[in-house]
């Protein structure tokens, strides 16, 4: 494979067949870094990509509306003659009022035909290290997170994205921050007068120290975790069920993103790691800073970009390039994402991918129209791949129930006769129903195959079937070498 597209696959989501080949690949992929980022798409199966309209990205306030529109309309839904709703009236409100199918298919256009391809795959490796699982209560809000705290922070710090996504209405209600109160707070001092339980609830804490920053390896105490607790005790609420002048009256601001009310907030200093954090709403944003520039935090992601984009097993020599460039810019992700890159690029070992990223650039590759348009959204078509089934289908996505720690990035959890078989399925879809503008001989004189990859295509017989998808669960599987390794 030549380097453009080695890099590519490694560090992106493949060139599509009208995108022209860059000359210098390193500097392409570090001007990559701050590439015009719009969301795009196509509004039917026969458009050109297009920017998404802006009525299908509604702000949080526009989110928070439809939620509670979506759950006034159940109390007065119509219902069938056996008491239930009619599968198609749901199906019609849930398209209306949720967010969550809109999102999906947002996210998959914009990597299906997005030119920023280096960021978006920073964007969703940010993302999968965020984790904002499924639920009903959060669902409304993961995709507002995904753009305006994850990709709107990918040219800033770690330090600006970890205090956005940790205020974040989606993760506060994910990890039931929502329900967090400072023991010695009003709010709990008045619920107990009431008869009522209120009290303090660690979910986020415990994610923020064990997940998201330090990592274990900082022996940190179940005194820190409580402390952390203290620390985010009032922020986050309903945001279906807060009006306007109810996040004013609790939290000071009409804004539904920075939710912080100080009735429920712990008084005091709080010592977390041997670090004083003082009262008030700023003291959450002098935490979050504390730990992302904390020597764990350091080599716990550095590690985590090494295993995600360069090897399966990155060498000490790798992490630790990263982690210089992290502790010299003080966590400036510019700095950091080069350092990534220059370490992805020079390195000669292969990467698997995840099977979100290879689905994305076999269909970017062979430039196929295979997943549903924005059209599809006010009336599904039966027979295009909707968003919630393809990902079922991979064993992957955002919008799913997962666990707290995100998705793997090392091949043993994904290596299986099932997975595999998965691959086969869909790249023999791709190639019956998404119309490829490329054959497999196109594809592999583009991407200068190796004639290893040729033999292996050429073995499988003559149909262009059989040799699409040999193709693309061969070479596309992991990243190959440097073509300068001759075990190419």
């Amino acid at each position: 494979m030549n380097e453009q597209f080695r890099v590519a696959q490694k560090l992106g989501l493949m060139f599509r067949p009208e995108e022209a080949l860059p000359a210098g690949v390193k500097s392409w992929a570090i001007n990559q870094l701050h590439a015009s980022s719009p969301a795009i798409g196509i509004e039917t199966l026969e458009s050109e990509p297009t920017p998404w309209p802006k009525s299908l990205q509604p702000n949080l306030e526009g989110r928070a509306r439809m939620r509670a529109l979506f759950v006034d309309s159940n109390e007065k839904s119509k219902l069938g003659i056996d008491g239930e709703e009619t599968a198609k009236a749901l199906e019609i409100r849930h398209r209306k009022y949720l967010m969550r199918k809109k999102d999906e298919l947002k996210y998959v256009h914009r990597n299906i035909y997005g030119s920023d391809q280096l960021r978006l795959r920073l964007m969703s490796f940010w993302t999968n290290h965020f984790t904002i699982g499924y639920g009903p209560d959060y669902e409304q809000a993961i995709g507002h997170a995904i753009d305006e705290a994850i990709l709107a922070n990918i040219n800033t710090s770690f330090s600006s994205m970890l205090y956005s996504i940790t205020t974040h209405p989606g993760m506060l209600n994910y990890l039931d921050n929502i329900h967090n109160a400072g023991p010695n707070s009003g709010y709990v001092k008045q619920k107990k007068k009431e008869g009522k339980q209120a009290g303090l609830n660690d979910n986020l804490g415990r994610e923020l120290l064990e997940l998201h920053t330090l990592s274990p390896s900082a022996n940190y105490t179940e005194t820190d975790i409580r402390n952390t607790a203290l620390v985010l005790a009032g922020w986050g609420h309903y945001i279906e069920s807060y009006t306007l002048d109810k996040r004013i009256k609790y939290g000071g601001k009409a804004n539904n993103w920075v939710h912080y009310d100080q009735h429920k907030s712990e008084p005091g200093n709080k010592t977390i790691l041997g670090k004083t954090i003082y009262p008030g709403q700023e003291s959450l944003r002098q935490l979050t800073d504390f730990l992302a520039f904390h020597e764990h935090t350091v080599m716990h992601l550095s590690t985590k970009l090494a295993e995600h984009f360069v090897s399966d097993a990155p060498k000490k020599s790798d992490v630790d390039y990263i982690a210089n460039a992290w502790r010299q810019s003080n966590g400036n992700f510019d700095q950091i994402h080069k350092a990534v890159i220059e370490r992805a690029i020079s390195s000669k070992e292969a990467k698997f991918q995840w099977p979100m990223t290879w689905l994305f650039q076999v269909l970017r590759l062979s430039g196929s129209t295979y997943i549903e348009s924005w059209v599809n959204l006010r009336l599904p078509e039966p027979n295009l791949m909707q968003t919630r089934e393809l990902f079922e289908e991979l064993g992957q996505s955002f919008w799913s129930v997962r666990q707290p720690n995100g998705y793997s990035s090392k091949k043993e959890d994904w290596m299986s006769s099932e997975m595999f078989e998965r691959r086969i399925r869909f790249a023999d879809a791709i190639w019956s129903s998404g119309k490829p503008k490329q054959t497999p001989t196109m594809i592999m004189d583009r991407i200068g195959a190796s004639r290893a990859t040729r033999k292996l295509v050429s073995s499988v017989g003559m149909s262009e079937k059989a040799q699409f998808v040999a193709l693309m669960c061969s070479c596309l599987l992991y990243t190959s070498p440097s073509p300068r390794d001759k075990r190419q």
